[in-house]
């Protein structure tokens, strides 16, 4: 076994004040996780990190064949599916997303994706009239109706395309951070936009401008906190308009749509008021790596998750509306290039 341990230097990336080493896992979850440490991890957790990271894809990953989610898109029938007992938070997490955004959040947007074109082939090609196929008012099943669960038992009684992707990837830096901790008492992972941070000194973050992701928007510094961002700006494709006959074309009414993955689950459509979020948590490792440790653990021990699939809710539900179920500070960018920044952020933005 290759131990992917280097200096930052060396893996290509930015160097965090007092955490010199760090931890490559590529391929992970579609963007890669580095993890940032003041000594080197060895091989022997690098390792145990690695099979969590192949594990948890095994389990969630819609776009490999061999997952339990592509099984379940399978089943035309539906059936009974046992997922980790890990997994409970992350279900408890989007039962209370599902309901403080009624219905905006909802894992069943994996169908509306794949109609869409962002489907397990990345063909990025629409079916026939998508837009008048997806989202729950046009009979899309829901999360709330078509899933019935057990814990981690999920129930169906027909095939579901599910997406964890709104809290997934958080909810994986969690995991990775509550082994980390056993070992290591400060640590940043970076997965992509999704940071959790467990430092003595304050890290200043970038906050990327959407609008030129070579600039920044603001900046953030944190020390025992999760940050996650969320932004359409990577991950946009164009599906064409339709003719009456199901052909393409441009010129038809409304003509071509301009697509991204941050979809509104009620009518399946992206998102398009909010340009970028931000949502920060704050952390506790020593609680975290104790919850886990005592079998005891619940969302709040899943900070990063919490933040990142907060960080999608603020496309589809403003601030206030989802402050009535979850703590969290915020910085909204909207599309007219407007600001919104709540109280205790830690951090500003330049045009706030």
């Amino acid at each position: 076994m290759q131990h992917r341990q280097r200096s930052a230097e060396e893996a290509g990336a930015d160097s965090v004040q007092g955490l010199q080493h760090a931890s490559v896992f590529p391929e992970a979850l579609g963007t890669g996780i580095v993890m940032h440490t003041a000594r080197p991890i060895d091989d022997d957790l690098y390792e145990r990190l690695r099979l969590m990271i192949e594990d948890y894809e095994a389990v969630l990953s819609r776009f490999r064949e061999d997952s339990l989610l592509s099984t379940m898109s399978r089943a035309q029938h539906g059936g009974s599916f046992d997922f980790p007992d890990y997994l409970a938070p992350l279900f408890e997490m989007y039962d209370g997303l599902f309901d403080a955004t009624h219905g905006a959040i909802d894992p069943l947007v994996g169908s509306d994706l794949v109609k869409l074109g962002y489907g397990p082939d990345l063909a990025f090609h629409a079916i026939p009239h998508a837009r008048d196929a997806v989202g729950a008012i046009h009979g899309r099943a829901n999360w709330g109706e078509a899933v019935t669960r057990h814990g981690t038992t999920l129930i169906t009684r027909q095939a579901l395309h599910l997406d964890f992707g709104a809290a997934g990837k958080g909810f994986m830096v969690d995991l990775l951070a509550a082994a980390c901790a056993e070992r290591h008492d400060h640590y940043l992972i970076d997965a992509g936009g999704d940071l959790r941070i467990e430092c003595l000194d304050a890290v200043r973050v970038a906050l990327e401008d959407p609008f030129n992701e070579d600039e920044a928007v603001g900046m953030a510094n944190l020390t025992h906190a999760s940050l996650c961002a969320s932004a359409p700006s990577r991950r946009r494709w164009t599906v064409p308009g339709e003719k009456a006959d199901g052909s393409d074309t441009s010129d038809c009414e409304g003509g071509p749509v301009m697509m991204h993955h941050l979809l509104n689950a009620i009518d399946g459509m992206p998102a398009n008021e909010v340009a970028a979020t931000w949502v920060t948590q704050r952390t506790s490792s020593d609680s975290a790596s104790r919850d886990h440790a005592n079998g005891a653990v619940g969302i709040e021990a899943f900070p990063t998750a919490l933040a990142d699939g907060l960080s999608t809710a603020l496309f589809v539900c403003d601030p206030s509306s989802l402050a009535e179920s979850f703590e969290f500070e915020c910085a909204v960018v909207l599309s007219d290039r407007s600001a919104l920044l709540s109280r205790d952020f830690p951090g500003r933005l330049f045009t706030a």
